[in-house]
């Protein structure tokens, strides 16, 4: 296999020392909107039960968790030592490895399905964007679905603005982020790129990938969710599942979703 330069160090720091991965997705109002959706979407998307589901980035194991709960068979490949680890302890029927998704450790065609929901927008660069999604066709069989979810180019701007967090600091910074898609970890996160709709079906079919079906995952409305703290049983939450669902695959609005997901068989 070709040999691709080290991660960046600073995703792994990230991920050790300064943000707990383990409860994000449920910490806000827009972390439970994007559970719920997403698992909407994979469900709709992954083959029934019992599958061999490679969970690549998978972080400390909340949809491998899900998934292996459902009665698939799942392996979760991160790049993050403690990650892995983590998601062994919490979920003893999933598999756990430390990997690149550049250079999976695993056999061609030995997964039903492969999901890549994180490892697209902590590669900055095009090339190995392009290489992980060619990774996640090899060890796929062919027809399964490969998976993958970006960070939307519109979403770094929206989320800190309605937190009122942009000053002349951070104004440049995610001005230039809007502009390039390469965010610049002095805004608070890591190495990351966000994605055009565009680039992403782009990227799909530069790995060899027939077009992607593409769905905007969170929707319109969930900036407003985080402004009034808006709690798993409310309403506005519910309204704000049923309006993503309502538009998830409307060209005009995919933007607006913090989240894309798109799906094509490998």
């Amino acid at each position: 296999m070709p040999q691709h330069r080290p991660a960046e160090p600073d995703i792994r720091r990230y991920y050790t020392e300064v943000f707990a991965e383990a409860d994000r997705l449920h910490r806000t109002p827009q972390g439970r909107l994007e559970a719920r959706r997403t698992r909407d979407l994979l469900a709709r998307a992954l083959p029934a039960p019992p599958a061999v589901v490679l969970d690549v980035g998978g972080g400390t194991g909340a949809y491998a968790g899900w998934l292996a709960g459902a009665g698939h068979r799942v392996h979760l490949v991160d790049l993050v030592p403690a990650h892995a680890a983590a998601a062994r302890t919490a979920y003893p029927e999933v598999t756990a490895t430390v990997g690149d998704a550049r250079e999976l450790p695993l056999p061609d065609g030995s997964a039903d399905a492969t999901l890549l929901l994180g490892p697209l927008y902590h590669l900055p660069d095009r090339a190995d964007r392009v290489t992980a999604l060619r990774e996640a066709v090899r060890v796929t069989r062919p027809g399964g679905p490969v998976v993958a979810a970006v960070i939307s180019r519109n979403a770094a701007l929206i989320d800190l603005t309605a937190q009122g967090r942009v000053d002349e600091r951070s104004r440049p910074l995610l001005l230039g982020a809007y502009a390039t898609g390469v965010n610049d970890p002095e805004t608070g996160f890591t190495t990351a790129y966000f994605h055009r709709p565009e680039q992403l079906v782009e990227e799909f079919a530069a790995a060899g990938l027939p077009a992607p079906r593409l769905y905007g995952v969170e929707g319109p409305l969930w900036p407003l969710l985080n402004a009034l703290d808006s709690g798993p049983d409310d309403r506005l939450f519910h309204d704000a599942v049923a309006c993503a669902a309502a538009f998830e695959q409307d060209p005009a609005v995919l933007g607006a979703s913090a989240h894309l997901l798109a799906v094509a068989p490998a």
